[in-house]
């Protein structure tokens, strides 16, 4: 089982190549190993006991009620959650259920646990894998190994100038590469929103504010407050089992069912509340910092002067001013993989060739000007 943790490590392995921001990063990396490690805490029975615990009797064996009562759910009786324990009810929830079936709030979620986990981890990666799938290996094929700044002069010059070719021939045609990778970012987004409303109808209209209530039980008095957790993720429940007595006759024991796995998945799903929170604020906001960007070429400068600082600022106005957003967005890509002093250089080639041609644009322009004159 451990071998099976020690392979999750690989979901959050830094690559050398940064194709994608941060945030994004979150998304695909730490959110999937977390994910992928709570479906695991959750199936091994090992680290947290029996799933279900019931009280049996003797004309039904231990087994039998068990399962029975672990594939059917169980439940407990909503209006008996805020009485005290001890002298009215033996523990919150549970008490004689006798003509309060519309009272019974049930519980079915613990069967899926797992399996819901898993499927929100593929969810949060396949963003991930459609970038890497648009991306094809671009940024990786135009470093050639740039990005370690070693080597001959020769050598460096002959790679900086194959790259400067093609940022010259392929000029104002990363538009679309760049608006796809916009686009995974924002079903990023898309992604966490719908996760909430998920788990949300996972749990019967209790988790979106799940968090919230949490918080507030702990400011509560004590007497007034009622545990979400409790109530949400209840440790002891009722479970109703049916057979055939001796005689023909149905017959109903009501029997009392221990859930630790609740323990366990009360931790669970408030730390998640409150890491999808986090990335919704954080994907918020990048989805924020990419509509400026498309919208502002002097915030495209000024981001890349923020970052590359040894680029000079002409040559920076120039790109941005002669190029398009994709084209920003490749180059900044390449100068979060490129040795910085090398990027400098590819920068200022760039520039003093869009400047020149420019100019020279321009004179054959009052030229031509000049002659139909």
């Amino acid at each position: 089982m451990l071998d099976i943790f020690r392979g999750l490590k690989n979901l959050v392995k830094v690559s050398h190549i940064h194709t994608d921001s941060p945030v994004f990063r979150l998304h695909y990396s730490i959110t999937v190993m977390i994910l992928m490690s709570f479906s695991l805490i959750v199936t091994t029975r090992q680290y947290v006991g029996n799933p279900i615990d019931c009280v049996h009797t003797k004309d039904i064996p231990e087994d039998v009620l068990n399962t029975y009562c672990w594939i059917h759910s169980t439940y407990a009786l909503k209006s008996l959650f805020r009485k005290k324990i001890g002298s009215e009810v033996p523990y919150p929830g549970v008490g004689n259920s006798e003509g309060k079936f519309l009272d019974r709030k049930v519980y079915k979620y613990y069967q899926w646990v797992c399996f819901c986990l898993f499927f929100q981890a593929i969810l949060f990666y396949t963003p991930r894998w459609l970038w890497k799938s648009w991306e094809g290996g671009k940024i990786h094929a135009l470093m050639m190994d740039l990005d370690i700044g070693l080597g001959t002069e020769t050598e460096k010059n002959h790679k900086k100038k194959i790259l400067n070719t093609y940022l010259w021939e392929n000029l104002s045609y990363h538009n679309w590469w760049a608006y796809r990778y916009y686009l995974c970012e924002f079903l990023s987004l898309v992604n966490v929103i719908g996760q909430m409303f998920l788990m949300n109808r996972f749990f019967d209209g209790e988790f979106m504010t799940f968090g919230l209530d949490v918080i507030a039980h702990m400011e509560a008095d004590q007497e007034d407050r009622l545990d979400p957790m409790i109530y949400i993720f209840p440790r002891m429940t009722k479970c109703t089992f049916y057979k055939y007595g001796v005689s023909g006759e149905v017959e109903r024991h009501d029997a009392i069912c221990i859930l630790p796995l609740n323990v366990v998945n009360e931790k669970i799903y408030i730390f998640l509340w409150f890491w999808f929170i986090l990335l919704f604020f954080l994907s918020s906001i990048t989805l924020i910092y990419r509509i400026v960007i498309i919208f502002s070429p002097r915030m495209r400068v000024y981001l890349l002067r923020l970052r590359f600082r040894l680029v000079k600022r002409e040559d920076i106005e120039i790109i941005v001013r002669r190029s398009k957003m994709g084209d920003w967005f490749l180059l900044y890509m390449l100068g979060e993989n490129i040795d910085t002093v090398i990027f400098r250089s590819i920068m200022n080639d760039l520039a003093v060739k869009l400047n020149g041609d420019h100019e020279h644009r321009t004179r054959t322009g009052m030229k031509g000007t000049i002659q139909d004159a």
